[in-house]
């Protein structure tokens, strides 16, 4: 398979990524600025991704990763390979929350010893009426007095 794409990281750039002579510059633009690179300036074809410093690792491995789903060709260095290695760790989640989370959920499972379970009604709720046992019969209402007649 040839060669589209090339991942790496740059001294100045930070993540960086070009485009080989197989890959047509308005496509390189398109999948690259898709996947959050923004070029550098003064045009050497060199894209850097934009905002770093939020999971750029991650970001960096995660575009490599879908332009190869697209089935170009990317050599990426070793870091941001997803084929090579595994992935950054992932930032634990935050105890406290997780922990007052699961007492929550645990307290909504479980029945109250100090209210009774609720009846199929609400309080609020009226009862349906018992259907009847006869067939009532709707006749013709006139009424005594003038007016419109219906």
């Amino acid at each position: 398979m040839p060669e589209h794409f090339h991942f790496g990281t740059h001294p100045r750039h930070g993540f960086a990524a070009t485009a080989t002579a197989n890959m047509p510059a308005h496509l390189a633009d398109w999948f690259l600025t898709r996947e959050q690179f923004e070029p550098v300036p003064g045009g050497s074809g060199l894209y850097r991704l934009s905002n770093p410093e939020q999971d750029g690792q991650r970001r960096a491995r995660q575009a490599v990763q879908d332009l190869r789903r697209h089935e170009y060709g990317v050599q990426a260095d070793y870091t941001l390979d997803p084929a090579l290695t595994p992935g950054p760790p992932r930032r634990a989640a935050r105890h406290g929350l997780t922990g007052r989370r699961s007492r929550i959920a645990q307290a909504a499972a479980t029945h109250s010893s100090q209210r009774p379970p609720a009846s199929g009604t609400s309080p609020g709720a009226r009862p349906i009426p018992p259907q009847p046992s006869y067939a009532p019969t709707v006749g013709m209402v006139r009424s005594a007095g003038p007016g419109r007649s219906g």
